[in-house]
């Protein structure tokens, strides 16, 4: 008896913010959506830097030059905030 393989495509399709949260659409129809208070660079930032992203490690991070800040989809999917500050 054969199962069916579920094919996932954890790349970046879009990611953008809201008031309270980043918001990463995957290659593979799903949406993360993680609070913005995870990730204090993003949080404390303007909205126009956090608009200005570019996809990173082959398609499995992102990257935002203005505040040199770099999530993967692997970190976002399990639900893991940035590190605390020493």
């Amino acid at each position: 008896m054969g199962m069916l393989a579920k094919i996932t495509d954890e790349r970046v399709l879009d990611a953008r913010c809201d008031e309270h949260n980043l918001i990463v659409d995957l290659m593979d129809g799903r949406t993360i959506s993680v609070p913005l208070a995870w990730y204090p660079r993003l949080l404390h930032t303007t909205p126009e830097a956090r608009a200005v992203w570019e996809v990173c490690g082959g398609g499995y991070g992102i990257h935002w030059p203005e505040i040199d800040e770099d999530l993967s989809t692997e970190g976002l999917l399990r639900g893991a905030p940035a590190p605390k500050a020493a």
